[in-house]
């Protein structure tokens, strides 16, 4: 009986015990996290583009004879270094020779011809001077006269010509320059105009590229380019665009030429290269550039948002903003922000729409991972 009384009491003692328990609420320690910030300050122009293009001499020309003939001698060979001036080929010139000596002769008779119907002339002029003479024949003296002296002017040109063809036998440099092309054998029969040689000029150098039509727009002449040679991948060559072309060629795409800057000493004709075009739209809005891991991507193709931190009250504010391409390894924001606002960059998955962070210390900014943006 005594047993089943102290039984009963730890019961009691027991119930009375939770009860109280239940009576209690346990202190919740509410955890504040500390979140790493992007300032935002530097201001983008636009997106970028790379393409490749082939280098070429600035100065480039195709070279031919301006009389066809057969091809007596080659000098030159590709590769080889000439001097403006410097003989490069010879055609026969046995035909223009003698062609040159038939303009000489047709030049004396035509001077011969000219003494006699001056002579004509005046003897004419003397007899109707005298009143022994006719009109008549004063006049067809005088006209004789004059063409005669019109055929010597005709064979002086026929003569001019004819030299002038003659020298022209011989092709020269037109400026210090590389052999670039040889098209031409010895005993080959060549027009006039055929393309025979092509030389590059030395000193500037310059990168051709082939860019489509859907940003060619997005380019003008002057602007600052970054080139990459595929020999030299680490070294970074400054360019500028010098040319545009105004009508697409193969692929719809437009001839674009950008001229090297200190180029290297060693740099050749054919040498392929990695252009990086700064693209901007016609009345284009600038932005502000931000590292990827500052975004969780919108549902529309460039919305994003980014939790701005306000110092204020020590909160995060989510924030939608507009994407616009990228530059480098950063995004372009156009829409959503302001020069000195605080981004939040890490731990965005742990974050809400006001919810209150503390700021990291922080390290030494480095540069932003690559960012493919959709």
């Amino acid at each position: 009986m005594r047993l089943q009384c102290l039984q009963f009491a730890m019961t009691l003692l027991a119930v009375a015990a939770v009860l109280g328990g239940c009576g209690k609420e346990e202190a919740i320690v509410e955890e504040i996290r500390s979140v790493k910030t992007f300032t935002v300050q530097e201001l983008s122009t636009g997106q970028v583009r790379k393409f490749s293009g082939i280098v070429q001499a600035a100065e480039s020309s195709a070279l031919s004879f301006e009389v066809g003939g057969q091809v007596e001698q080659v000098l030159v060979d590709i590769g080889d270094r000439v001097n403006k001036g410097q003989v490069l080929a010879k055609l026969d010139k046995e035909s223009y020779d003698l062609q040159a000596k038939s303009a000489e002769a047709e030049l004396v008779r035509a001077r011969a011809n000219l003494t006699n119907k001056k002579a004509d002339f005046e003897r004419e002029e003397a007899i109707f001077k005298e009143g022994a003479g006719s009109q008549k024949r004063l006049d067809q003296a005088k006209f004789g006269y004059r063409g005669a002296g019109a055929g010597v002017r005709v064979a002086t040109s026929k003569l001019d010509l004819a030299r002038r063809d003659l020298r022209k036998t011989t092709l020269y440099a037109p400026y210090d320059g590389n052999i670039g092309k040889r098209m031409v054998e010895p005993h080959m029969e060549v027009a006039a105009g055929q393309p025979l040689f092509e030389i590059d000029a030395e000193g500037d150098m310059e990168v051709e590229v082939n860019m489509p039509e859907t940003v060619i727009n997005m380019i003008a002449v002057g602007s600052e380019t970054s080139v990459v040679l595929t020999v030299r991948p680490d070294q970074e060559i400054a360019g500028t665009v010098s040319y545009i072309g105004t009508m697409a060629e193969r692929a719809n795409a437009f001839p674009v030429k950008v001229t090297l800057s200190d180029a290297p000493a060693d740099i050749q004709s054919g040498m392929t290269a990695e252009v990086t075009f700064p693209l901007q739209e016609k009345n284009g809005q600038p932005g502000y550039l931000l590292p990827p891991q500052a975004f969780m991507m919108g549902k529309e193709p460039g919305s994003a948002y980014v939790f701005v931190y306000d110092a204020g009250s020590s909160t995060v504010k989510k924030t939608a903003v507009r994407l616009s391409g990228a530059q480098g390894n950063q995004a372009i924001v156009t829409d959503g922000l302001n020069a000195g606002d605080l981004v939040v960059v890490a731990g965005l998955g742990f974050l809400s729409d006001g919810l209150q962070v503390r700021l990291m210390e922080q390290p030494t900014s480095k540069k932003p991972e690559s960012f493919d943006l959709k």
